[in-house]
């Protein structure tokens, strides 16, 4: 079932922060409590328009996540006076897993290739000449993933400054097991002399294979362990029968955009009640995010992009 045939059901808004955001660092966030609507990859594929299910009285308005560039405009007047905002665009990008390894490996970019090789045979060197990946898929093996994965999560900037790290709570640890028990999840650790220095995991919904936590040790950023996990848990991948995709879901990313056979253009539109403080408030971010706009570029031109990366991350 698409995340649009599952909308009907979806009716509860929840708090979402509307973040001032540079980078990794959210300098401020406006709470708002919406209805979220995030489309699948299918769903952006075939370039569906969600419907928009009544809001409760509390509710600002709705999140619709991954919704085709080609159909916001639909959307928009199919809410009727709904304020509008694109806050974020990107391209939903996904790998075909009916290709097999060699055939994506040789569809690779002639550079890629090479960093892939280059990042791989460094590690291996580093951990006495063999890559040491571990995979996991049953109830027993997926607690003992969580329990090492947690301490990288733990250290990781997308913990410390965004909140998206491998979930701790007990909600996502029944999920996780229940997904386990009906073989519905792939997961894998990289080692580095015996220990855990990355992991990816990835809930399989029906022949599709999702990105959903990924995460490495920042002490060994320079051995691209997360570049060279993702390469292993593909190779692993492609030899497993059933499987058609590997969906990247939301967001930009160099090595997502690297490694995909295809891609659709998606935004994220936020559609707020009609109201002073919801204008205000998305004049705000709109003024607020074309500075942070700006100042990258001044940043870029002035070449300290690699100082700007490092004080994003905290670093």
């Amino acid at each position: 079932m698409t995340a649009i045939a599952q909308i009907a059901t979806a009716t509860a808004a929840g708090p979402v922060p509307l973040r001032f955001q540079i980078g990794a660092r959210t300098l401020m966030a406006i709470p708002r409590r919406l209805m979220r609507i995030p489309l699948s990859l299918d769903d952006a594929r075939t370039g569906a328009v969600p419907p928009l299910p009544p809001l409760d009285r509390a509710a600002h308005g709705y999140l619709v996540t991954s919704l085709p560039a080609d159909r916001a405009d639909a959307l928009v007047r199919a809410s009727g006076s709904m304020l509008p905002f694109v806050r974020q665009r990107y391209t939903r990008w996904s790998t075909d897993l009916t290709i097999g390894f060699d055939g994506w490996f040789a569809g690779l970019s002639a550079n890629t290739r090479q960093q892939l090789r280059r990042k791989t045979k460094r590690l291996a060197a580093e951990n006495g000449g063999v890559l040491d990946i571990r995979s996991f898929r049953t109830p027993a093996e997926l607690a003992r993933f969580h329990a090492q994965a947690r301490r990288i999560s733990q250290r990781t900037y997308q913990e410390r400054l965004l909140d998206s790290g491998l979930p701790a709570g007990p909600e996502f640890l029944a999920d996780m097991m229940a997904r386990a028990a009906a073989d519905h999840v792939r997961a894998w650790l990289l080692c580095l002399d015996g220990e855990p220095i990355a992991y990816l995991y990835c809930p399989v919904v029906g022949d599709t294979v999702v990105y959903a936590h990924v995460g490495h040790d920042p002490a060994c950023d320079a051995l691209s362990p997360g570049a060279v996990l993702q390469l292993e848990a593909f190779r692993r991948l492609f030899a497993e029968p059933g499987l058609a995709r590997f969906d990247f879901t939301e967001g930009e990313g160099q090595h997502k955009r690297g490694m995909a056979t295809d891609g659709v253009a998606c935004v994220d539109l936020l559609l707020l009640r009609p109201g002073l403080v919801n204008k205000v408030t998305l004049l705000g971010i709109a003024g607020f995010d074309r500075g942070v706009a700006l100042a990258k570029h001044l940043v870029r031109r002035a070449g300290m992009s690699a100082l700007a990366k490092r004080l994003r991350r905290g670093g």
